[in-house]
């Protein structure tokens, strides 16, 4: 009987899930690095840091590079021309059809530099890092979500077990029942009664089927795989020894990804003043070309007339006055600035805040997992003697069944504080930003297909 009750999996046991069925072996480690090889999510943040780095790019060709531009102009006219000479008014000259063509080919170059363009290129390196945070909390949050799934499904998946055991005791009642009734033992009642409750222990069963159903297509969708996808999961939950707070909190201070997204927003508010503040600085432009051009024409003085050569100059500009907007988007910027300074500190004390909720949270749960360990045993030895009882005849139905329910019961509180002790472990990891990106990009790259 002790065998049958005894199939509650702990942190030390690794049993196969009685539900599973024919499919891959899918561990923890297996499931996360799927999904972060296919979920689309994490493929769009990857494709947007990408983006800004070449945003960086763009940035240095934009604001320290020249311009330069060829041009090459043709054109060609046909035209009746009077023409009068000082020389001789009174004969003016008539030209029908007199043509003219013109050739001008030039080489352009421009390079203006304005003073806030040192910080707007490095604005753009800050948001490129930014980018590359938001991508990594997206990795963190989609990492803490797999392994949230995977141990969900692990505990329904135990808590399928529970229920197969109750049904199990369920059914040895009902044939006990039935054996009593048609040895004229006992009445119907007690034969129907069993029958109820059994049936009622089946009802649950065949729901916790559903449950572990929705459960897998929840791991599918973070995987990007079809929801029909099949898989087994190892019937183990592994708790850690013990997690430190302080260390928790240090973690935090450098890992945490969007603590540090925080401190790089201060950073662009700070270089958006400066930006702002460096228009008021004067701009140079700096200009040349090469010309050759060529004008023939069948009228006037000149029948050919050939210019070549190269222009160039530089032009200061200082805005003097504005209308008082520039002014105006200086105050913008430095309370910008000061909002971000504030959202830091805010981020700081929330994410202090959250650990420390989670951590007394995991640790209530460390303390009810011993207590209902042993409940878990004595509900389970209980159930022992009642179902002993019940089969001498000593004692009745009810308490058999108030024996089986207590047990049912513990078995729940106990799978569910283990559960809950994993769920803050997975929710501290994230907020100390250790989760995954434990030393930066070595473990993981993003790449753009």
């Amino acid at each position: 009987m002790r065998k049958l009750l005894l199939l509650l999996v702990l942190s030390t046991w690794a049993t196969f899930s009685l539900f599973a069925q024919d499919g891959e072996i899918l561990d923890l480690e297996k499931a996360v690095l799927m999904g972060l090889e296919k979920n689309y999510g994490i493929k769009i943040a990857a494709n947007n840091v990408v983006i800004a780095e070449r945003d960086v790019k763009i940035g240095i060709g934009s604001f320290f590079m020249p311009v330069i531009d060829a041009n090459a102009i043709r054109s060609f006219s046909n035209e009746d021309v009077e023409q009068t000479f000082v020389t001789n008014p009174e004969n003016p000259t008539k030209i029908d059809g007199a043509k003219s063509n013109t050739e001008n080919y030039s080489i352009v170059g421009f390079y203006g530099f304005r003073p806030e363009t040192i910080y707007t290129l490095r604005r753009l390196g800050v948001m490129a890092d930014m980018s590359d945070l938001q991508a990594k909390v997206l990795v963190e949050n989609t990492v803490a979500a797999i392994s949230s799934a995977y141990f969900r499904l692990v505990l329904e998946s135990q808590r399928y077990n529970v229920l197969r055991t109750t049904l199990d005791l369920s059914q040895a009642r009902l044939d006990i029942a039935k054996a009593r009734y048609e040895l004229g033992g006992a009445g119907r009642s007690d034969f129907l009664t069993a029958q109820v409750d059994y049936n009622a222990d089946l009802s649950l069963l065949t729901n916790q089927e559903l449950i572990i159903k929705n459960a897998k297509i929840n791991i599918n969708e973070l995987l990007a795989l079809p929801p029909s996808t099949n898989f087994v999961v190892n019937d183990t939950i592994v708790i850690e020894t013990h997690l430190g707070l302080e260390d928790l909190i240090e973690n935090a201070a450098m890992n945490n990804k969007l603590f540090l997204l925080a401190q790089r927003q201060e950073n662009d508010a700070f270089l958006a003043l400066k930006e702002t503040q460096a228009l008021r600085l004067p701009t140079i432009n700096l200009n040349g070309a090469y010309n050759n051009n060529t004008l023939k024409s069948e009228a006037g003085f000149l029948l050919q007339n050939q210019r070549q050569g190269f222009n160039y100059g530089a032009t200061v500009s200082l805005n003097i006055f504005t209308g008082f907007t520039l002014n105006r988007r200086i105050q913008n910027a430095r309370v910008q600035k000061l909002n971000a300074e504030l959202a830091v500190k805010d981020m700081e004390i929330m994410m202090n805040s959250d650990i420390q909720r989670a951590y007394n949270t995991y640790l209530t749960n460390k303390e009810l997992l011993e207590i209902e360990y042993v409940n878990y045993e004595v509900a389970t030895e209980n159930a022992d003697i009642a179902l002993e009882r019940f089969r001498l005849g000593i004692s009745d139905y009810l308490q058999f069944r108030d024996a089986q329910l207590n047990l049912l019961t513990a078995e729940n509180r106990l799978l569910t504080a283990i559960f809950n002790i994993k769920e803050m472990e997975i929710e501290l990891m994230r907020l100390s930003g250790r989760i995954f990106f434990q030393e930066g990009k070595e473990n993981f790259q993003l790449t753009i297909d």
